[in-house]
């Protein structure tokens, strides 16, 4: 009995079942991390300055800086399809029918199915930030006309010449997109978003405060932010699905040394001074733990915060330019991206010591595909 339980914790070590894919910002690849050691490239994947990559079921989905949505094979690791959406894109959303890109250069947001075959442009006259999807509902924010665009899915039938083997019509289904609703004035500039459940959370870079939408009602409201010293904003901060626990939000501050925590209906509890203007703050799986990244002088400090105190706990400075950090689903571990060091570092969690580093080109974003169950949609910005 010991040799198979030895034997099984054996096979579950080399065989693991978290794989890592990391941005390298200025080689146009992503690097695969797997068991603490780099595994692989993926190459030839255009502008990777501000890449964001996604995971749906066995699909991966990469956007690119100068526009490009590329398909590629996560488990092995190679690329698909490609189309360029844009000149210039800054993130997009998945669902099991569609993908809907959000453009800087074109002003628009198109929609691609999931092998990228092109369903629908959206014209916005804006660059448009923070799409997202809720129940048949596509949100986004247009950050020139400082609105909040919601578009409702709908479904066609299609007849076609053939016939099932009992006789019965085949139908294709279309889908398209109408607009149901416009928040106007929603607030100057917004630079990214976060949902939860029903809620649209967006930021804004010139506004002392945060929206909220409520999808099921359409009800806007906006939450003041205590801004107290503003200053050059370096990198902006992101919202994102990581940063939200079931009782509470927190948000960076737009060039503040701050994260905000609000409650589950968005009434103020906390500004958490930290150490720099925070750009990302990261849940750990077990809502413990907070991690927090920052711009400027302090690009090599990650402060960690605990979620039950509100205090910081931990600060480690890492010697370069950290871009990014993410958490392991399946191991203790926080994964650190270090830009100026050219390496990703493996932090133990148990004794927030360092466990492992692999040597990765100038890396940025960190995204986790989850081997054993396939993957639901998940928000991932680098």
């Amino acid at each position: 009995m010991k040799i198979i339980v030895a034997f099984l914790c054996i096979v579950l070590t080399v065989f693991a079942h978290e794989k890592v894919f990391v941005v390298e910002r200025e080689n146009s690849a992503l690097a695969v991390i797997e068991n603490h050691k780099l595994k692989n490239e993926i190459k030839n994947l255009h502008n990777f300055n501000h890449a964001v990559v996604k995971f749906i079921e066995n699909d991966g989905y990469v956007i690119t800086r100068d526009g490009y949505l590329i398909k590629f094979d996560p488990i092995h690791e190679k690329k698909i399809a490609e189309v360029q959406a844009s000149k210039s894109a800054i993130g997009f959303t998945l669902a099991k029918d569609f993908i809907a890109v959000a453009n800087y250069a074109n002003k628009t947001v198109e929609i691609y199915d999931r092998n990228l075959r092109h369903l629908q442009t959206i014209d916005t006259g804006s660059r448009n930030v923070g799409i997202k999807t809720y129940k048949d509902y596509l949100v986004f924010a247009a950050m020139d006309s400082d609105a909040i665009w919601v578009m409702k899915k709908i479904v066609e039938k299609i007849p076609l010449r053939c016939i099932k083997p009992d006789g019965t019509p085949m139908y294709e289904k279309k889908i398209h997109f109408e607009k149901v609703k416009i928040i106007r004035n929603a607030g100057e500039m917004p630079f990214d978003a976060m949902i939860n459940k029903n809620l649209y959370v967006v930021g804004f870079f010139n506004s002392p405060f945060v929206g909220v939408l409520n999808l099921d009602t359409f009800e806007y409201k906006q939450v003041p932010l205590k801004l107290e010293k503003r200053t050059m904003v370096l990198k902006v901060p992101h919202f994102g699905f990581w940063s939200i626990m079931k009782d509470k939000f927190f948000i960076p501050a737009v060039g503040d040394n701050k994260v905000f925590v609000f409650d589950q209906n968005f009434h103020f509890l906390k500004a958490i001074e930290v150490e720099g203007n925070p750009v990302f703050t990261s849940l750990s799986p077990d809502r413990r733990y907070l991690a927090v990244t920052f711009s400027g002088k302090k690009f090599p400090i990650v402060q960690i915060v605990d979620t039950k105190s509100l205090q910081v706990i931990k600060r480690f400075d890492f010697g370069g330019m950290v871009l990014h950090v993410r958490w392991s689903k399946e191991e203790p571990l926080l994964y650190v991206s270090n830009n100026g060091l050219s390496k990703v570092i493996g932090m133990d969690i148990k004794n927030w010591k360092e466990a492992f580093e692999v040597a990765v080109p100038k890396p940025s974003g960190i995204f986790i595909f989850d081997m054993k169950q396939g993957n639901r949609p998940k928000e991932a910005l680098q």
